[in-house]
């Protein structure tokens, strides 16, 4: 894709979505931030000022919440009338609550799946017609390494992100003909507030499984997905350790319960 053009980011106030951000900023892209906190859009439109590289070169900002349907139609279609239709789409907006499956409340399930997958459904309903209209179109799907594997204690979270993977592989095949490109991205644990703020609510079989790998810089996830982007690759891995443990994980089929639980009772002792 050639610089100069239009990102729109959903949850791009923080996380893997600023990081992108800025990363696109300094290619010379325009932005607009898309979140429901107006203050974390303003203090991310200030750092990414300080990194504009071309004259006439903008990021605009959209307070919209992704899970309310109606309402995000409307600003967003009043928002694309009034500035242009984005080349790029990132769906970035996302939550994660983990914990054991039998004490999370059915109101985090409903909460994950609305932010995870029917944010992420929501936004591009909104604006594939246009992108179909015009005959091209880039869309980028971030779900997680909990999105190819589902891990002890995140049986919302990993649902969640197993449905956008789904919705993922269907609009890959759908909207080709459109000249609609799609990605998906797999980050593993990355320095984000949602790391932060999960953290502490892990099970500790689940701490102790995520010990076991790397955690990657929103910033180094930023990139992976950029040179993605660039290469038009469907899959996106970031880091080599999830290129590996995506590998792993379909060469051994349904030999990876036995090693799973294995690694749960390891946790347990």
């Amino acid at each position: 894709m050639e610089n100069n053009n239009l990102a729109l980011i959903t949850g791009g106030s923080s996380g893997i979505g600023l990081a992108l951000a800025k990363k696109l900023v300094l290619e010379g892209w325009d932005v607009c931030l898309v979140s429901r906190k107006r203050i974390k859009l303003h203090a991310a439109k200030k750092e990414l000022i300080q990194l504009l590289v071309r004259e006439g070169q903008q990021v605009f900002l959209l307070s919209a919440d992704v899970t309310d349907y109606t309402s995000l139609e409307k600003k967003l279609g009043r928002w694309t009338q009034d500035h242009a239709l984005p080349d790029l789409l990132v769906n970035s907006a996302g939550v994660t609550y983990p914990g054991y499956f039998q004490d999370l409340d059915i109101e985090i399930f409903h909460w994950l799946m609305d932010v995870n997958y029917f944010g992420t459904l929501h936004t591009v309903k909104c604006l594939i017609p246009g992108m179909i209209e015009r005959g091209s179109g880039h869309i980028v799907n971030i779900s997680s390494q909990a999105g190819f594997v589902s891990i002890f204690g995140y049986s919302g979270y990993s649902a969640s992100k197993f449905a956008v993977r789904a919705l993922s592989d269907s609009m890959r095949a759908e909207l080709k003909e459109f000249g609609i490109q799609v990605a998906i991205v797999f980050p593993p644990d990355t320095e984000t507030p949602q790391l932060e703020f999960e953290e502490p609510l892990k099970p500790k079989e689940t701490r102790a499984i995520s010990g076991q790998s790397s955690t990657l810089t929103a910033g180094q996830v930023a990139d992976a997905i950029y040179r993605g982007i660039q290469t038009g690759s469907y899959f996106i891995i970031p880091g080599f350790e999830g290129k590996v443990f995506y590998r792993l994980v379909n060469l051994l089929g349904n030999l990876q319960y036995p090693i799973l639980d294995w690694l749960v009772s390891r946790s347990r002792k």
